[in-house]
């Protein structure tokens, strides 16, 4: 493929601290130059190797391409009724999925995925190039398995979590159900995944519960995510360090335990504001997270009942205004920190070697992802090199 000069670059942000100041590693006045689908070169423009062809940023900030870590895409239906009641003045229950399972077992297929297509090109548009997402809306051996299956043709980061809640044929046997997830469920599905996940809370799965699916899938070889302490406090946090998850998702509600446990594990707090904005919810405190040195990473969330959002500059917006985030930090974690909780080290940064991932902004600065919420402002999106939006 030939190569290809990005430059006129007003600031880049690179997320590697040894290119520039602060932790964004920032570049101003930048270029950067992609060769096939890797980054081979980051500096100032003036200092710029030649390259095939080039591409004028006319003066555009640059971000690394976000990294959601956490979404829910492969789903039938909406939830439009529960939202409007919930806006209404109806509380948010774990319970409401069970609507979207029966959705989801109705629909094909050819349905379901081209509902991750339309999502993930949603996504895309508003410079998300790496996606996790999850199965969950099945919750039978088989709806899983084509779940996860289905998720596989669009994104390696593919997470089993048949503990979505306990599936409504089994609402009076929750031990059978564990053990059809940690058993025949967990047979069929470990073949399509990389992780294993578990919704701890109340009115879904227990400590115990939780304990028992993450060892059953860390037994055959997927690496423990945990939706942890949501909507209440839990277990759920100090269960996913102790195992050595990827990441803990919400971290809503915290003890000091908690914090101290996220801050001296491996285990990285995904932060979610969709979920907190859709249901009313009281925010994380990322700031608390930060101080105690915490790593810390946002996500979209995107599913069709609690956050029903592909933008993670919105998610970017919220974290700034209402979760005590600098707009360097909510950057950081909309893309490094992703990286961190898929931990991966190819993408989340702009710098050679690493996967030529990378957005454009209709504005000089990443601050503006803050500073102009709902602003349309990613105009040129590259993917593993490629131009696409």
């Amino acid at each position: 493929m030939p190569t290809t000069l990005v430059t006129n670059i007003a600031t880049l942000v690179t997320n590697d601290p040894t290119l520039g100041p602060t932790p964004l590693g920032l570049i101003e006045n930048a270029a950067l130059v992609i060769d096939g689908d890797t980054v081979a070169w980051v500096g100032r423009a003036e200092d710029a190797p030649a390259a095939d062809r080039t591409h004028d940023a006319d003066g555009r900030a640059a971000i690394p391409g976000f990294v959601d870590s956490h979404s829910h895409l492969v789903f039938a239906g909406d939830r439009t009724q529960e939202f409007n009641a919930r806006m209404s003045g109806q509380a948010y229950k774990a319970g409401g999925i069970r609507t979207t399972v029966a959705a989801t077992r109705a629909a094909t297929d050819a349905e379901l995925g081209a509902n991750v297509a339309r999502y993930l090109g949603e996504a895309l548009r508003q410079g998300t190039t790496t996606f996790e997402t999850k199965s969950g809306y099945g919750l039978t051996v088989e709806d899983e398995a084509r779940a996860l299956r289905i998720a596989g043709e669009h994104t390696d980061e593919v997470t089993y979590l048949g503990a979505h809640i306990v599936a409504p044929e089994y609402a009076d046997d929750p031990a059978g159900y564990v053990a059809l997830v940690t058993g025949e469920m967990l047979d069929a599905c470990a073949p399509y995944a990389r992780w294993v996940d578990v919704f701890c809370e109340k009115g879904a799965f227990d400590g115990d519960q939780a304990r028992a699916i993450l060892l059953a899938g860390k037994a055959r070889g997927l690496t423990p995510r945990v939706h942890a302490n949501q909507l209440s406090y839990g277990p759920g946090v100090q269960l996913a360090v102790e195992l050595d998850a990827a990441s803990a998702d919400h971290c809503t509600h915290l003890t000091d335990a908690d914090v101290d446990a996220l801050a001296s594990g491996n285990t990285v707090a995904t932060l979610l504001p969709g979920a907190e904005f859709s249901t009313r919810a009281q925010w994380p405190d990322a700031r608390r997270l930060l101080d105690a040195g915490v790593t810390v990473a946002l996500s979209t969330d995107c599913n069709p009942g609690s956050s029903f959002t592909s933008s993670m500059p919105f998610c970017v917006a919220l974290a700034v205004r209402d979760m005590k985030m600098t707009p360097d930090e909510a950057v950081w974690a909309a893309t490094a920190g992703g990286a961190a909780a898929l931990r991966r080290t190819d993408v989340g940064r702009i710098a050679p070697g690493a996967r030529a991932d990378l957005a454009l902004l209709d504005a000089p600065s990443h601050v503006h992802l803050a500073y102009r919420p709902g602003v349309p402002l990613v105009s040129d999106v590259w993917r593993q090199g490629v131009k696409c939006a």
